[in-house]
């Protein structure tokens, strides 16, 4: 139940952070985010995918304080 709940407060985050950038997805901070996240190496989707929902849920987890 805790990681559903953590899952829907990181979408709220990732939501969030989409408008707090304005959905500039080619601009500097999501191209500065991406290669930090992922480097130049080629990864699948469904890898990013789950990487980028770790980060949610933990960026949760964190603006909640715990």
């Amino acid at each position: 139940m805790r990681t559903m709940i953590d899952s829907i407060g990181g979408l709220y985050e990732l939501a969030r952070l989409a408008l707090l950038t304005r959905c500039d997805f080619r601009g500097p901070y999501w191209t500065w985010r991406l290669h930090t996240a992922f480097g130049n190496n080629p990864i699948k989707r469904g890898e990013a995918a789950l990487s980028v929902l770790k980060y949610a849920r933990w960026a949760h987890r964190q603006r909640r304080g715990g």
